[in-house]
């Protein structure tokens, strides 16, 4: 069951739902409007999936930041959720998608109990200017079924992330 609009807002107020910083002139019907982080990760090159990622790191320009096509830039968003209740799910926006923009291309599910600033993996279809803190999408709240297992609680790879967070697939398969 997703939550609605007044439910998020219900559930954030009641310490159900964590968003900082929290705007409530973001809660949409379904959903909270999230902003762009003000830093990308540009990756260099060929990637590897049994070696680490190399990307350059920039501070997105007040005056915006032009993203170029067949470029992965890593991201993330401006506001850090969690929840240890609610399941989230990121997505891009209609209107970022109408730009052109892939905002995640995998891994929408945020896990019960898994507190970040999430990575967005950005792609480009054409050559568009991005601003940092602009809107870029909508995290919906899902009530899941069956007993909690928080994501914190099972040690797995990504649990302490902090921001922009590249690829450690690599850690599998060495």
């Amino acid at each position: 069951m997703i939550l609605t609009g007044p439910a998020i807002a219900a559930a954030r107020a009641a310490g159900e739902i964590s968003i900082e910083p929290y705007d409530p002139g973001r809660v949409s019907p379904n959903a909270y409007d999230w902003r762009l982080g003000e830093t990308l990760y540009v990756c260099d090159g060929q990637l590897d999936a049994a070696r680490p990622t190399t990307a350059t790191e920039l501070a997105i320009p007040s005056d915006g930041f032009v993203l170029r096509p067949g470029v992965l830039y890593l991201g993330s968003t401006y506001e850090k959720t969690s929840s240890e209740r609610y399941v989230q799910l990121l997505n891009g926006s209609r209107t970022i998608g109408a730009l052109g923009i892939w905002v995640h291309v995998s891994a929408p599910l945020g896990h019960q109990g898994h507190a970040i600033h999430w990575t967005l993996e950005i792609r480009a279809a054409v050559e568009v200017r991005i601003y940092p803190r602009m809107t870029f999408g909508k995290l919906t709240f899902l009530h899941p079924f069956g007993a909690a297992a928080s994501y914190q609680s099972h040690g797995l790879k990504y649990a302490t992330s902090k921001g922009v967070e590249a690829s450690r697939l690599y850690e599998e398969l060495t």
